[in-house]
């Protein structure tokens, strides 16, 4: 079955843009980045940026991101896939990841949530994605093992690149 992502969470000040893969079933039946309930990303982020997302309502989740300069999309634009998992990504077509990064003239950092988010992302970068840093996350997908305090280490890196209200 054929999956398609959702529009990109960004605008003019977007410091941090951070890369999924492609939403899993949840996401897509509720039309939302990250709503199954055991994906860590809004803990995550909101532990990042010192916010509690997960008490918020989608359209103030979305808000508050951009607020901290946090962007969001994913690298993958569609793709057959059966179920959730990343390895079962087959014939994906890839985002306009530099014509997005082209039309953010803040952003400082690329940040890849997963390997399959990186491995896919990076390639298509190319040389470009070194105007940037890169920041590999451990996924936030409950299918990643990691504890939550490894996990949350690594996000944290993400606080270098944000206003100091954010940290």
């Amino acid at each position: 079955m054929l999956k398609r992502c959702f529009p990109p969470v960004v605008d003019a000040e977007t410091r941090v843009l951070i890369l999924g893969s492609l939403p899993g079933e949840a996401s897509l039946a509720q039309g939302q980045y990250y709503a199954h309930k055991q994906n860590q990303f809004w803990r995550l982020v909101g532990d990042t940026i010192g916010e509690d997302l997960v008490q918020m309502d989608y359209p103030l989740r979305l808000q508050t991101l951009l607020a901290h300069h946090v962007g969001l999309w994913d690298v993958v634009a569609e793709a057959k896939r059966e179920g959730s998992l990343d390895s079962n990504i087959r014939d994906h077509a890839g985002n306009d990841l530099i014509g997005l990064i082209d039309s953010l003239p803040n952003l400082a950092v690329i940040a890849f949530n997963g390997g399959t988010a990186e491995r896919i992302g990076l390639k298509a970068l190319r040389e470009h994605g070194d105007r940037h840093h890169i920041v590999r996350l451990p996924s936030s997908s409950p299918a990643h093992t990691r504890s939550y305090a490894e996990k949350l280490s690594a996000w944290q890196a993400l606080q270098a690149w944000l206003p100091a209200r954010s940290r």
